[in-house]
């Protein structure tokens, strides 16, 4: 059975390698380089009114890319059964399945098996629910005895996953040298035995790229392994295993413009082979017989299925495989140049700002994809937030990210309770202990990045214009009270 019997929207066409070198460059363009579900949607406003959507929060969730939706339900008439019927609809679905695997490796630059080597040594792609789950999955088959290192400024995902293991947790490094210095240092000391590290290639709370392929190297020269938590860069920028030389990534197809539910980790096979199935389970075993004594004698399988038991998300991956295709053929090469003049315009915008303090680990000259978090002086940043939605139409994410640890070092607030939902208030005039996140992606119209620099003026020179209170947690509009323009900086009122 193949794909080819799926009409043409639906068909998986050759997917190129993230490095677009299978695509044509492009210049920069003043439109978005691929739209995106939700464009144009327009929303109320607190006080009165519609107005167009700005979708400014790209690293908790992207929007789907139109592409992506059209796809899916191409294929949706023809859902059915993977790996387990006899019958077309699953014979076409579980090809489609397979040839999705096949276009995530191609686009990440799995590599094969060494000549001479069996196949199954090749580099897997196992299919998960996120970037969280496919580190979970890893830290579930690192051989006993494994000793993880990784650095307090990750996101809580990769963070988190390795407690049932010794973990030496590194500092906040200050240059991407430093980084480098602390690793090697670490690991020069460390005793022996199996080591992993595990490191972003790009902060979801400063945007700033990490030196990825100077890690893998010190890594490698200390005989440790090492796993990059891929999650913001893969949607902003090329990522190749093999160039990188790492040993696994880890992704979500939510931050990589597909729905929800999918994720990935794709990388060395053999300590993945060598432990037992991360759920037990249909699908993960070859074999199972009784034996004489009563008991269950399982044999499992050996690729990328043995950790992926029970039916399979197939349109998840299959969204995966028809992003990494939309972005491969749209060329990172424009993506990238875009993003950067986004993100000058963003960040001259906010420059013009004294009240306003952009949050870097590495300085404000460090390269980084499209993600800058901010304080804004006399403000709690979650009353900032809410105010922009309310008042603005514009959605970004206030709190601490889900990297407590870096927003407190970053913040100068080591002590302070995350409190309900990672966004502790504070009172009138005092520092926030947490900050905004403004994101944004290929789908952003120059326009809304414009929008958003204009109404962080107004909010900060002239006020919000209504009061907000906290409910359940979050602050919200209190449209029962009169519009109102709050006091100067240093005097506004908290929620």
């Amino acid at each position: 059975m193949s794909v080819s019997s799926v009409p043409a929207s639906a068909q998986l066409a050759e997917c190129p390698r993230a490095d677009g070198r299978s695509a044509q460059s492009v210049g920069v363009p003043g439109t978005p380089v691929l739209p995106v579900l939700g464009d144009g949607i327009r929303v109320p406003l607190a006080a009165g009114g519609e107005i167009e959507y700005a979708a400014l929060d790209y690293a908790a969730s992207a929007p789907a890319l139109g592409r992506v939706w059209d796809d899916v339900s191409a294929y949706a008439p023809y859902y059915g059964s993977v790996h387990r019927g006899a019958g077309y609809l699953s014979q076409l679905s579980t090809d489609l399945f397979e040839q999705s695997r096949a276009a995530v490796a191609r686009f990440v630059g799995c590599r094969p098996a060494a000549e001479g080597a069996p196949a199954e040594e090749a580099d897997q792609v196992v299919f998960t629910r996120s970037t969280t789950d496919s580190l979970n999955l890893l830290a579930a088959a690192l051989p006993q005895g494994t000793r993880v290192f990784v650095f307090e400024t990750e996101h809580h995902a990769s963070l988190l996953p390795w407690r049932d293991h010794t973990t030496q947790v590194l500092g906040a490094p200050r240059t991407p040298g430093q980084a480098v210095e602390l690793l090697a240092d670490a690991l020069a000391s460390a005793p022996q035995g199996p080591r992993l590290v595990c490191v972003t290639g790009a902060s979801n709370v400063t945007g700033e790229f990490w030196p990825v392929a100077e890690l893998a190297e010190v890594a490698h020269r200390h005989d440790a392994r090492i796993v990059l938590d891929a999650a913001q860069l893969v949607p902003h920028h090329p990522v190749d295993i093999g160039e990188l030389d790492v040993d696994w990534i880890a992704f979500s197809g939510h931050k990589l413009y597909a729905p929800f539910g999918a994720g990935v980790l794709a990388g060395r096979s053999d300590w993945l082979r060598a432990a037992q199935p991360y759920l037990a389970g249909g699908g993960a075993s070859r074999k199972v017989s009784r034996e004489a004594d009563g008991e269950l004698a399982v044999e499992w399988q050996t690729t990328a299925a043995r950790h992926e038991a029970g039916s399979p998300n197939v349109i998840g991956a299959y969204s995966i495989a028809s992003a990494c295709r939309a972005l491969a053929e749209a060329g990172f090469d424009r993506i990238v140049a875009r993003e950067r003049e986004l993100l000058r315009r963003l960040r001259r915008g906010l420059a013009e700002l004294p009240e306003v303090r952009v949050l870097s680990l590495f300085g404000p000259d460090a390269p980084r994809v499209g993600v800058v978090s901010f304080v804004v002086e006399g403000w709690n940043s979650s009353h900032f937030a809410a105010a922009l939605s309310a008042e603005h139409g514009i959605g970004v994410r206030d709190g601490l990210f889900c990297a407590h640890p870096l927003l407190r070092a970053l913040l100068g607030a080591e002590d302070a309770d995350p409190g309900e939902c990672g966004a502790p208030e504070a009172a009138p005039g005092e520092r926030s202990l947490n900050a905004v996140r403004v994101s944004f992606g290929v789908g952003t119209p120059d326009e809304h990045i414009d929008r958003f620099v204009a109404a962080v003026r107004e909010l900060v020179r002239e006020g919000a214009k209504l009061n907000y209170r906290t409910e359940e947690g979050r602050c919200v509009p209190d449209v029962a009270s009169a519009p109102r323009r709050n006091a100067p900086t240093g005097e506004k009122t908290a929620h």
